[in-house]
């Protein structure tokens, strides 16, 4: 797809364009859609993040780029939830020289309509686990399981706002060290397209959800957080976020999406079902109150998961990533249940 579909740089569009895309933002730009310029901080992270499950193949993934330009490089991570229980993965943290594209380890992101319509695709050859589990000692996962040829392509459009904020004052007023992104915006996507998988095409026809985010980011800034998306059509999405950092209350966000209508999500309560290990989940209930009022109770049940990590300076922050089946009332949704500690 060649074009200004294929740069991450903000094309001409008209005046009229421009205004309608600056209604739908609120404090977001059009220009928000596209990288931005590299701040001096060491660790300016700009990252966009997908992903997508489709109810009946009972299969999802995400794929994510984060550039760190100041520090020469980017972090790619594919992921796959095969329905035989086999998790695919892939991770890297190719050479870059710039903020210019996502374009990254096999893993590129188009922009094709803003606000609308976007393009994913990923080659590589991720590891096929048959017990994912066993990424919690990533050198033996990635030397001891087989390899196999992935490529996806997939087209997001949207079936609700965009979310978010272009500057968190919190965060902005912290120091480098402290944030964790500055700017910061979701919207609940049907996802349709593709996956090859060793030469065997897989059709894909679901939901998802996309994030972008850009500022000064440590993973471990925090001391954990619960990050929930959940779709249940075009018509219902939701996201529930609750952020916990040394020495202050859970920060508590999200927000319930009916077709255009955004209710933000002022409550939540999340009881999570965990392993013996005290790191894996396997269960979650939430409890939310929204800015209206209206009270929801969502169950979850995670159907594959894989453990993953990062470190830095002797600390490691573990990120438990579910492939999740949520119940709301008498509708059934998907999405992923992502639960981040820093021990």
């Amino acid at each position: 797809m060649g074009g200004s579909a294929g740069s991450f740089r903000q094309p001409t569009t008209a005046v009229s364009r421009i205004r309608t895309m600056a209604k739908i933002f609120g404090k977001l730009e059009p220009r928000d859609e596209y990288t931005h310029e590299v701040g001096p901080e060491p660790n300016f992270n700009e990252s966009m993040y997908f992903n997508f499950f489709d109810p009946d193949r009972r299969l999802g993934g995400f794929l994510r780029v984060g550039n760190r330009p100041n520090e020469g490089y980017a972090e790619m991570t594919a992921t796959v939830f095969l329905p035989d229980g086999r998790v695919l993965f892939d991770f890297q943290r190719p050479r870059i020289t710039d903020n210019a594209t996502f374009d990254a380890g096999g893993t590129r992101f188009e922009v094709i309509e803003p606000t609308q319509r976007l393009r994913t695709s990923y080659q590589g050859s991720p590891v096929a686990l048959r017990e994912p589990r066993e990424m919690t000692d990533p050198r033996r996962a990635f030397t001891t399981n087989p390899r196999i040829a992935v490529s996806i392509d997939l087209v997001h459009t949207a079936v609700g706002p965009i979310y978010g904020s272009a500057h968190d004052e919190a965060e902005a007023e912290a120091s480098h060290e402290e944030q964790f992104a500055k700017a910061h915006y979701e919207q609940h996507m049907r996802v349709a397209g593709s996956i090859d998988l060793d030469g065997e095409r897989v059709e894909i026809a679901g939901h998802g959800l996309r994030d972008h985010s850009w500022g000064p980011r440590y993973w471990q800034a925090i001391d954990g957080y619960e990050w929930l998306t959940m779709n249940f059509g075009d018509d219902l999405g939701a996201m529930v976020s609750v952020i916990r950092r040394p020495g202050k209350a859970p920060r508590v966000g999200g927000v319930v999406v009916r077709a255009d209508a955004i209710d933000p999500i002022d409550d939540a309560r999340i009881t999570i079902d965990y392993e013996p290990d005290g790191l894996f989940h396997r269960a979650l209930a939430v409890n939310v109150l929204t800015r209206a009022g209206e009270r929801l109770s969502i169950e979850g049940h995670v159907l594959s998961f894989i453990p993953l990590r990062n470190r830095r300076d002797e600390r490691t922050t573990h990120v438990g990533e579910g492939m999740t089946q949520w119940s709301l009332g008498d509708r059934t949704g998907y999405g992923l249940s992502e639960l981040l500690r820093t021990l």
